[in-house]
Parts: structure tokens; C-alpha cells; sequence
């Protein structure tokens, strides 16, 4: 019960952590975004200055270090926002291996407490005196079962907010990628444009 105890205590601990986490992000992120584009199609040198007021979003992080590579071209702009996101992913999954072992192992725990707790309880049962050891083995057996039940709840509460962040960072995810291929269509737009004020500056 004690391993099952700190898995308790850690699952929830990091379901509060996650919890704030998604929460900080799902309420800022969308009109964030929406502003800098809107600032990103209007003024683009402008939109540096609004990507680090909110670096602490994942999105802004993704987009500010793709737009400091000067002079790229279309192609390899996509190419830096894309390793941009796969950079940033892994802290989007925080923790989910946590999650995963805590599920697996879990019930696992429950499962072992009540195996030595049944060994101990027909351990103590002698052969002359059933009558006598009944009252002590059915409570022994009932006492050990409590490890199941245990491992399953933290188990089955564990995987709920594992599938509710999974279900969150899919989301976020799609999010960031319509994000970007519109700041992709913005930044393929200004590249055309200063090209061609290029070729017009030197032919004139």
C-alpha cells in the first residue's frame, strides 16, 4: 500500500500541474495568436516585440525562433517552423511517461498485495482448527483485497486525466499547425512582396 500511496500522491500532484498548465494556455493562446497575425500582416518587424511579451506560450516560442532566421526563403521558413514544433512538443507531453507507468504499474501493485496477503493468511490457517482460524482468514483475504481495489482506483483515476491531457495536447497541436500555415501564407506573401521591391530597386 505505501508504493501505491506515493503514486497517489505523485498522480495528483502532477494532474494539478498539467491541469494549470493546459488551462494557462487554452485561455490565452487563440486571441494571442489572432492579435499577432493580425500585427504580422500589418506591421512585420512589429510582431517581434508581441512574440516576446508572450514567449511563455508554446505557440509564440515556435514562431519567434522561425522568424529570426533573416532572409529565408519560403521553403526554408516551413523547414524552421516545423523543427521548431517538433522541439517544442516534448513540453507539451510533460509527464505522460509518468502517467503511463503509474497506469501500468498501479493495479500491478494492488494485484502483488494481494497475493502476499492471501500466502499470509493460509499461511496462518492450520489444518485441525479451521473452525477456529475461518473468522481470521476471511478477514485476512478481505483485508488483502483492499490492495486490488486500490491499484485499480489509482490506476483508473490516473488514466482519465491522462486521456483528458491527451485528448488537450491533440487539440493544442492542431491548433499550432493552422497557426503556422497561416503565418506561412503571411510570411510567403512579405517575401514575394520584398522581392520583387528588390528587382524593381535594381532595375531603377
Amino acid at each position: 500500500m505505501w508504493p501505491l500511496l506515493t503514486f497517489s500522491v505523485v498522480a495528483i500532484a502532477l494532474v494539478i500541474e498539467r491541469s494549470l498548465f493546459w488551462f494557462r494556455i487554452s485561455r490565452r493562446q487563440r486571441p494571442v495568436m489572432q492579435e499577432i497575425l493580425r500585427t504580422y500582416r500589418q506591421a512585420p518587424m512589429d510582431v517581434f516585440l508581441k512574440l516576446r511579451k508572450h514567449v511563455n506560450l508554446p505557440t509564440a516560442r515556435i514562431f519567434l525562433e522561425a522568424l529570426e532566421i533573416d532572409g529565408a526563403s519560403p521553403k526554408q521558413f516551413h523547414l524552421a517552423l516545423a523543427s521548431a514544433m517538433q522541439a517544442e512538443l516534448p513540453h507539451l507531453r510533460r509527464f505522460s511517461t509518468v502517467f503511463s507507468t503509474i497506469i501500468s504499474v498501479a493495479p500491478l501493485l494492488g494485484l502483488l498485495g494481494t497475493i502476499l496477503g492471501l500466502i499470509r493468511s493460509f499461511a496462518a490457517l492450520q489444518l485441525g482448527d479451521l473452525t477456529t482460524n475461518t473468522g481470521a482468514v476471511t478477514g485476512g483475504i478481505s483485508e488483502a483485497l483492499v490492495s486490488t481495489a486500490a491499484g485499480l482506483v489509482v490506476a483508473i483515476g490516473t488514466l482519465l486525466f491522462a486521456n483528458l491531457f491527451r485528448g488537450i495536447y491533440k487539440r493544442q497541436v492542431a491548433l499550432i499547425q493552422e497557426y503556422g500555415g497561416q503565418l506561412e501564407i503571411l510570411y510567403e506573401t512579405h517575401y514575394q512582396r520584398r522581392s520583387k521591391l528588390q528587382e524593381e530597386m535594381l532595375l531603377g
